[in-house]
Order: C-alpha cells, then structure tokens, then sequence
C-alpha cells in the first residue's frame, strides 16, 4: 500500500505493506494518481516519500514476482513499471525521499528518482543494491535512475557489481544521501527542502528541474523503442534466481 496525508500543501506518501513495505502493484497504481496530483493541483508543492516503522522498501513486493507464470507476465508488469518511474523522476514539482530505515533494490530505485534524499541517523540502517547477488539486473528506466542519482559511472559500477550495503555515513561519503538527520527531524526537514526549492518566485524550480532531466526521459524512452530488452526478464525462471527470491519473499512477509 501507499498511504497519503497532505500537511503544509505537501504530499506525504507512506509505503506500508509487510514487514518490509515491499511495493506492490496496487502501491505503484496509487503512485501514478498521487504524481498526476502534485502535477496538476497548483496548490501542492511537491512530494515526501516515506516508510512505515523501521523500513523504508525492500523493494518490489517478491510474492508478486514470483507469481508471473511467463516472461511475458512479467514483461507487462514492468511496461506499467517503467511508466510510473518514469514519471516519479520527471514529477515537475519537489520529491524527496524521507529514508526512515533500509532502502534496498526498488526501495533504493525510488529514493534515486527523488530530486532530495535525506536519511535517519541510525546505525543499523543499510542502503544499496543487492541484484546482482541474487541473480537479477535492472530494467533499462531502473538502470538510468540509478545511474543519475549516483551521478558517476564509477560510483554505479561498485554499488551495482558489488552488492554491498552502506550504513548511513558510508552512503553521505558517497553522495547516495543528501543529509542524516534524526529521527524527529526526517518529515519536517524533508518538507522544508520541498517548500525551501518551490517557493521560489514563478516557481522556477519545475524549469530547471525539467531543463536538467528531460535528456534522460528522452534517451529512456529511446531506450525503451529501440532496444530488444523484454528477453532479459527470463533470468527470473532461473531457478538458482527463483530460489533467491523464494528466500526474500520470506523476509519479506515472515509466517
């Protein structure tokens, strides 16, 4: 699920599903209605994105994975997917990302689409990308989302190809988190970023925003025609990958 308030004009969306709010198909339709809000309503300001409890996301709910009886199951998911990334990181207002606990694989995907990531100071917190250890790559709207938000191709390569977790000071050092704050502070300083960037005269923020990204909507849509990518959803019929992500779906929804 996705829950939403609005406090001082500004959308606040909550992931709050299992014990890991895992992301659901039915979390990514509502997203899609909430971004066509914060576009078109002139009196929100922008979009804080959050976690229920300790979590942030462990990423796409693996139960639902799990269930697509062929590749072409899949392929029609992640058709729907890709759009409603696409339009979270082209959102033309401000979206931050308000890290309450862990953001892993499409939790971590998420926060990367957001213009502003701020993160809990907590030292059991674990932020990263861990595809590669379970057998899985990304679709090509998750590939340069991350690679954006990472901002180095370099710094892409050793999140991606090594898998590893990074408390919350290794992931400030390394640019993946914008601020660590404490825990009282995550909402509120979240919605003083959304109101510090929009309150700008002619609201200008939604022309320099649109200005920077739109080269890289343009250039994952050419991705998206041009490029034979539905096939390499296959390796999740694997069956050493099935059995990894039999293993998540566990943590995910524990009993």
């Amino acid at each position: 699920m996705l829950n939403q308030r609005i406090e001082d004009n500004i959308i606040i969306a909550t992931l709050e599903y299992g014990k890991t709010n895992s992301i659901t198909e039915q979390a990514l339709e509502t997203l899609r209605e909430i971004l066509r809000t914060v576009n078109e309503n002139d009196d929100i300001k922008g979009l804080v994105i959050t976690g229920a409890g300790k979590t942030f996301s462990s990423g796409f709910d693996l139960p639902l994975c799990l269930g697509f009886k062929d590749v072409n199951e899949v392929i029609a998911f992640f058709k729907k997917a890709e759009e409603i990334f696409i339009g979270l990181f082209m959102c033309r207002k401000p979206v931050v990302a308000a890290l309450n606990g862990a953001a892993v694989a499409g939790g971590f995907i998420t926060a990367m689409a957001a213009d502003y990531r701020i993160v809990k100071n907590h030292p059991k917190i674990k932020l990263g990308m861990n595809e590669i250890k379970i057998g899985l790559g990304l679709s090509i709207v998750q590939t340069e989302i991350v690679r954006f938000g990472l901002d180095s191709d370099r710094r892409f390569r050793d999140v991606m190809y090594f898998g590893e977790m990074f408390d919350v000071q290794k992931a400030r050092e390394l640019g993946i988190i914008d601020e660590i704050v404490e825990e009282d502070a995550l909402i509120t300083r979240s919605k003083q970023v959304v109101s510090q960037w929009i309150d700008n005269p002619g609201r200008s923020f939604m022309l320099i925003k649109g200005s920077l990204r739109k080269p890289y909507e343009d250039r994952m849509r050419q991705r998206l025609r041009d490029e034979d990518w539905g096939p390499g959803f296959n390796i999740m019929f694997d069956k050493k990958t099935r059995a990894m992500l039999e293993l998540g779906a566990k943590m995910q929804h524990p009993g």
